[in-house]
């Protein structure tokens, strides 16, 4: 019996473009159901006209549809920057880099925001000069490294009647730190404790 030739079946032909879609390099949009993005973009721009600026365009004031062609033929995002404007002010970018550009910067800022550092410096009523200049070097070496000092005086059963005694100590020990710190808050008594707080000075 003669064996017949294998053909493929014919693969079946690609789906034609509707009338009246984008004719970008991109095809054609086809946008969620609300616009999940922090800025409007391309379909969710409103304004019948918008100022185009940024480096890759001619700026100047738009029609929404010449707009939308010029981001098209660069394969790019129209992304409305300012909406508080008439005609509202937008950039034609590659939107979801812009916003990994925007968390990451976010990211650097809060890596390098300062974090309130606080260090605790804690004495007794009848703490004697030794122990005193002792803890004095270390609170001066907090605060030029940027931290707060929380200086405290610790009462022991009977020892809160000496409590103006804690109150001149720590008053004392703003005095000597006056060239490295100042005080955010003067003595004050908290339970068995007579606390002041100091914050570093700006250089």
């Amino acid at each position: 019996m003669e064996k017949k030739p294998f053909r493929p079946a014919p693969r079946p032909s690609a789906p034609k473009r509707p009338a009246g879609a984008g004719n970008g390099p991109r095809g054609p949009r086809r946008p969620p159901e609300r616009n999940a993005y922090p800025n409007n973009i391309n379909e969710y721009i409103r304004a019948r006209e918008v100022r185009l600026v940024g480096d890759n365009v001619t700026p100047g004031i738009y029609s929404i549809q010449e707009a939308q062609k010029i981001a098209d033929e660069l394969e790019l995002d129209l992304v409305e920057i300012s909406s508080q404007v008439e005609p509202p002010v937008c950039k034609v970018l590659d939107y979801q880099k812009y916003l990994y550009q925007q968390k990451k910067k976010a990211k650097e800022i809060k890596a390098k925001a300062t974090k309130v550092v606080v260090k605790e410096i804690r004495f007794g009523p009848q703490t004697d000069d030794h122990d005193y200049n002792f803890k004095l070097k270390h609170a001066i070496g907090f605060l030029q490294e940027g931290a707060k000092v929380k200086a405290y005086v610790f009462f022991k059963g009977r020892s809160i009647l000496f409590k103006e005694q804690g109150e001149v100590l720590l008053l004392r020990f703003a005095n000597d730190l006056e060239e490295y710190g100042k005080v955010e808050q003067m003595p004050q008594l908290e339970g068995k404790r007579m606390i002041i707080m100091l914050t570093p000075k700006k250089k």
